[in-house]
């Protein structure tokens, strides 16, 4: 078990990349059948949540829920509350191509045509036991199963990764769950636009600029289109210091009764 925080109503676990790794390798070896929805939090889903309840219960539904976002960590500050580590989408991809475990068996699903295979070929290249079992470019829409159904039969994979964009892809796996735990499928997880950056079809920002948590500005720059995915970063930030002195007032009133 691991503990769980809420930012505004959100589930995110107090857990890093390593601790994120061995508790799926723990799931992998698990006698207990079922798939787990592991699920790469930051305030656009936050936010997201707030808009759909049904994305809301896929949130609070996930095995695990890791903090994608320095916003995460920041609100955490503010609300006094544990603040979390950040695992983003392409060190969890990263690290788990990296595992060394006989029953890890990595599927790609989702992006532009093509991506997911040039994303296979950087880890494959990069971990000798990556073990990429199969890709597919594959669509969301209902008419779209039957085509990753047939893909998934092939390879056997264990772990499916989704590049079906936000909220797409986690309210895809949480629609599919039943039939993807029937294909052997244990742990899936959404990832957004990891193959792109894997593929190095889009550059990430510096380290230095990811260690300053302004990976967000960068993207920002080279994708000006992101503005509207963005624009609801200054709300969240406001609801958070809402929260925040709403919280305040409890805690005095409770000291003064």
């Amino acid at each position: 078990m691991t503990q769980r925080i809420d930012i505004l109503k959100v589930p995110v676990d107090l857990v890093d990349l390593n601790e994120a790794v061995e508790c799926i390798a723990g799931w992998l070896e698990s006698p207990e059948p079922g798939l787990r929805h592991l699920v790469t939090v930051n305030p656009e889903y936050v936010m997201a949540a707030r808009r759909s309840r049904r994305f809301a219960h896929v949130l609070e539904r996930a095995d695990l829920a890791l903090a994608d976002g320095v916003g995460l960590i920041l609100a955490a500050r503010l609300l006094g509350k544990p603040s979390p580590p950040r695992v983003t989408g392409n060190d969890l991809v990263d690290g788990l191509a990296a595992l060394e475990q006989p029953g890890k068996r990595i599927f790609l699903l989702g992006a532009a045509e093509g991506v997911a295979e040039e994303a296979a070929g950087i880890l494959r290249a990069r971990h000798p036991t990556a073990g990429i079992v199969g890709t597919l470019s594959g669509s969301p829409a209902p008419d779209g199963w039957q085509e990753i159904d047939r893909a998934l039969a092939a390879a056997q994979p264990t772990i499916l990764f989704v590049a079906f964009g936000h909220p797409k892809q986690d309210l895809w796996i949480a629609t599919y769950r039943e039939r993807l735990a029937a294909r052997g499928i244990l742990v899936a997880s959404g990832v957004g636009g990891v193959y792109d950056y894997l593929s190095g079809r889009v550059p990430r920002a510096p380290g230095w600029l990811r260690r300053m948590g302004l990976e967000w500005l960068y993207r920002l720059v080279r994708q000006p289109w992101r503005w509207r995915r963005q624009a609801v970063l200054p709300v969240f930030a406001l609801l958070v210091i809402v929260e925040a002195i709403r919280s305040g007032f409890s805690g005095t009133s409770g000291e003064g009764a």
